[in-house]
C-alpha cells in the first residue's frame, strides 16, 4: 500500500502549537493556552489571506496583523520563525529572557514582523482601529483609477479579556460609526478567563453588541474547522461598509490535559502535561524541531508575499511616471520626512496681544495643515475648547475618508490607542486632544506610545487651576509630574505663543510621543528668538540681570509670567535674580552638563521653582536649599485668577520665597 502523506496544514498548525508550548515550558512562564486553541485560525489567516513579505517586513502596503491578546505571544513568535522573518529558533528558545527578541508580550520592533506592542488588553484592539483609519485616509489621498498604492487590511486576534475592556467598547463604537470595512477581527472565544469560566463576569451576547455598534458579525462553531474559518474570513473581506468580528469557538489549552481550564491560561504545562499533549498530537519530535514539509509550506507563503510586493512596486513605478509630484510626496511621508520649506507656513506672534497657548497651538495647527497634508487629528468632543480643528479640513467620516478632522466622541481611552495605531501605521502625523485632567482616561495608551516610541502627539489643554470656574474635577494637579514620571514621553509646557510654536516644531521632528500642556487663560507673548532657539534644550535663561544673580526663579507655562513679575520687583529692591523658563524637564535632562550648569549654575544655591501643580520632583532642580511653590491639594470653582491667588500661586509668594532663602 502507498503510505498516505501527512496533512501538511495540520502539521503546520501543530508545529505552531508545539513551538509555543516548548518556548513556554523552557522559560517556565508564559501562556500556552491561547496558542494551543487559536493556532488554527492564526494559520489560516497568515497563509491564506495575510498580505505580507517576510523578506521585507516594513513593505508599506502589507496587511497589518495585531495580536491584541498579547499574552499569546509565543504563537506569534512561532509564526514569525516559521514564516521566514529572520527570527531564529534560538530566539524562540530565549522566550521571556533578558534582551531576547521574544519578550513575554509582543514589543514593536523587538522582532521583525511585530507590528505593535500589546499586552494591556484592549490596546491592540484600539490600535488596529487606528491602523484601519490610516489606511483609508491614505488611500483616499493617493489612490487613482488603475493605480492603487494603498489597499490593505488590518487583522487582529482578540480575546474575551480584550472585549471586556472599556477601551475596546469605545474603539468598536467609533469603528462601526466610520464604516471601516477593511478591519477584520478574529475573536478567540474560548469561554475561559484567569479566574475561571467567563460566565463569572461576561455573559452578554457579544455578537449582538457588535451588531449594535455597526459591525458585521459571524460565528465559527469549531475553532479547528479550517474550511469554516476560511469561509468566514472571505465573507468578512467581502463586506465593504462595516468592520467585521468573527467569533471562533476555541478551546483553551486544546490537546492538553488542562484543556478548557483556567490554569492553562498563564502557566507552563509542565513535564507530565507536556508529555500528554505530545501524545495527543502524535508529536514525536524533540523540543523546537519542526517536521518535514512545514518549512516548505511556509516558504511558499513567503514566495507569494514577495511576488505581491513586486507587483505593488511595479504599480508604484507606473504611479511615479503618471503622478510624479504625488509619488514624491507619498514616498516622503511614508519615510517620515517633512517637506522642504514647511517652516515657511508657520504663524508669527511678534507684537501679538496676550493669547492662550491653546489658541496659539490652534493657529499653529492650522498653519501647519497647509504645509503638511498628512497632519490629521481631533479631540474627544472638545475641538472648540482645545482649538484642534483644522479649518476647511473636512470631517473624517464613512463618506469622506479624506477628512482631516477626527471626531473621536467622548472616548479619550480609545482616542489614545487610535492615535497610536495611526502613528505606527506610518505615513501620517496624528494628534489627539482633551483637557489635561482627562489624560488619566488615556494613560494606558500614552504609556504604550512611550514603550513603542510612537510618533503620537497628545494635545492637553486647560493645564492648571487657572482654567477657573469648572472647578477641581477639571483642574489638573498631579498630572504634570505624573506624565513626567513616564519614561520615553516628552512633556512640554510652553509659557507663551512662541514657545508653543517651537514646541510643535520640535514635536514634528521628534521620533517618539510628545505631550503638550497648554493654558486656557491668555498669556503675554515673550521674545520669539529666545523661544525658538532654546525650547529644544528644555530650559533656558529667559531674563537675566546685569550682575551675578543671587537667586534663580524657575517656572513653566503660565507661571513664567509670575516669575518675570517677581523678578521686576526684586530688581527694583536691588536683588539680582535670573528667570529660567523650563518648558520640558526631559529635554533639559538630555543636555550635556555644561549647558545645564550654564542655565542653573551650581554655585547659586538660592532657587525657587513655581508651577501650578504638584510639587513632587521639583527639588531635583532647586536642591535642598531651594523652595517650590506649587499646589499639593485640589483646586476650587472660581475665576482662574482667584483660584491661583487662593492656592498661593502669585508673584508675591515668589518674592517672599526668594527673600526668605537669601
Amino acid at each position: 500500500m502507498t503510505k498516505r502523506k501527512p496533512d501538511v496544514d495540520q502539521l503546520c498548525i501543530d508545529s505552531i502549537r508545539m513551538l509555543a508550548v516548548d518556548a513556554v515550558d523552557r522559560a517556565r512562564s508564559g501562556h500556552p493556552g491561547l496558542p494551543l486553541g487559536a493556532s488554527p485560525m492564526a494559520y489560516v489567516l497568515w497563509t491564506k489571506f495575510l498580505k505580507h513579505n517576510p523578506k521585507d517586513p516594513l513593505w508599506f502596503d502589507r496587511d497589518r496583523f495585531v495580536l491584541s491578546a498579547g499574552h499569546g505571544s509565543a504563537m506569534l513568535y512561532a509564526l514569525l520563525h516559521l514564516s521566514g522573518y529572520g527570527l531564529a529558533v534560538e530566539e524562540v528558545k530565549n522566550f521571556r529572557q533578558y534582551e531576547s527578541q521574544t519578550p513575554g508580550h509582543p514589543e514593536r520592533a523587538c522582532a521583525p514582523g511585530v507590528e505593535t506592542t500589546t499586552g494591556p488588553l484592549g490596546q491592540g484592539f484600539g490600535m488596529g482601529v487606528g491602523m484601519a483609519i490610516a489606511e483609508r485616509f491614505m488611500a483616499s489621498r493617493y489612490n487613482r483609477p488603475g493605480a492603487e498604492l494603498i489597499d490593505h487590511f488590518t487583522y487582529a486576534i482578540v480575546s474575551d479579556g480584550d472585549l471586556m475592556e472599556g477601551v475596546s467598547s469605545e474603539a468598536a463604537s467609533i469603528a462601526g460609526h466610520l464604516g471601516l470595512g477593511k478591519l477584520v477581527y478574529l475573536y478567540d472565544d474560548n469561554h475561559i478567563s484567569i479566574e475561571g469560566s467567563t460566565e463569572l463576569a461576561f455573559t452578554e451576547d457579544v455578537l449582538r453588541r457588535f451588531e449594535a455598534y455597526g459591525w458585521h458579525t459571524q460565528r465559527v462553531k469549531d475553532g479547528n474547522d479550517l474550511g469554516a474559518i476560511e469561509g468566514a474570513i472571505k465573507k468578512a473581506r467581502a463586506e465593504k461598509k462595516r468592520p467585521s468580528l468573527i467569533a471562533v469557538r476555541t478551546h483553551i489549552g486544546f490537546g492538553s490535559p488542562k484543556h478548557d481550564t483556567a490554569s492553562v491560561h498563564g502557566e507552563p504545562l509542565g513535564p507530565d502535561a507536556n508529555k500528554a499533549t505530545r501524545e495527543f498530537f502524535k508529536w514525536r519530535l524533540p523540543p523546537f524541531e519542526v517536521p518535514e514539509g512545514v518549512r516548505e509550506r511556509f516558504a511558499l507563503v513567503a514566495e507569494e508575499g514577495g511576488r505581491r510586493e513586486e507587483e505593488w512596486r511595479q504599480v508604484l513605478a507606473r504611479y511615479r511616471e503618471r503622478y510624479p509630484q504625488d509619488a514624491a510626496r507619498f514616498e516622503a511621508e511614508i519615510a517620515g520626512r517633512l517637506p522642504g520649506g514647511w517652516e515657511e507656513a508657520l504663524p508669527r506672534f511678534e507684537g501679538s496681544k496676550p493669547i492662550s497657548t491653546r489658541a496659539a497651538s490652534g493657529k499653529t495647527i492650522n498653519a501647519l495643515a497647509k504645509a503638511l497634508p498628512n497632519l490629521i487629528g481631533g479631540s474627544a468632543d472638545l475641538g472648540p475648547s482645545t482649538k484642534t480643528l483644522i479649518d476647511g479640513g473636512g470631517d473624517f467620516e464613512a463618506d469622506n475618508f479624506s477628512g482631516r478632522n477626527l471626531h473621536f466622541g467622548v472616548r479619550e481611552h480609545a482616542m489614545g490607542s487610535i492615535v497610536n495605531g495611526m502613528a505606527i501605521h506610518g505615513g501620517l502625523i496624528p494628534y489627539g486632544s482633551t483637557f489635561l485632567v482627562f489624560s488619566d482616561y488615556m494613560r494606558p495608551a500614552i504609556r504604550i506610545a512611550a514603550l513603542m516610541s510612537a510618533h503620537s502627539i497628545f494635545v492637553f489643554t486647560h493645564d492648571s487651576v487657572g482654567l477657573g470656574e469648572d472647578g477641581p474635577t477639571h483642574q489638573p494637579i498631579e498630572h504634570l509630574v505624573s506624565l513626567r514620571a513616564m519614561p520615553g514621553l516628552v512633556l512640554i509646557r510652553p509659557a507663551d505663543a512662541n514657545e508653543t510654536l517651537s514646541a510643535w516644531c520640535w514635536a514634528l521632528a521628534h521620533d517618539g510621543p510628545v505631550a503638550l500642556a497648554l493654558s486656557r487663560q491668555n498669556l503675554p507673548v515673550l521674545d520669539s528668538g529666545a523661544a525658538s532657539d532654546c525650547l529644544k534644550k528644555g530650559a533656558y535663561v529667559l531674563s537675566d540681570c546685569e550682575r551675578e544673580p543671587q537667586a534663580i526663579i524657575i517656572a513653566t507655562g503660565s507661571e513664567v509670567h509670575l516669575a518675570l513679575e517677581a523678578q521686576g520687583w526684586l530688581l527694583s529692591e536691588d536683588i539680582p535674580v535670573r528667570v529660567v523658563s523650563m518648558p520640558s524637564w526631559e529635554l533639559f535632562e538630555a543636555q550635556d552638563q555644561a549647558y545645564r550648569d550654564s542655565v542653573l549654575p551650581p554655585r547659586i544655591k538660592a532657587r525657587v521653582a513655581v508651577e501650578a501643580g504638584a510639587t513632587v520632583g521639583w527639588h531635583r532642580w532647586v536642591g535642598d536649599c531651594g523652595r517650590v511653590i506649587g499646589i499639593d491639594r485640589f483646586g476650587a470653582s472660581a475665576p482662574g485668577e482667584i483660584v491661583m491667588e487662593k492656592r498661593g500661586i502669585t508673584a508675591d509668594a515668589v518674592i517672599k520665597a526668594v527673600k526668605e532663602i537669601l
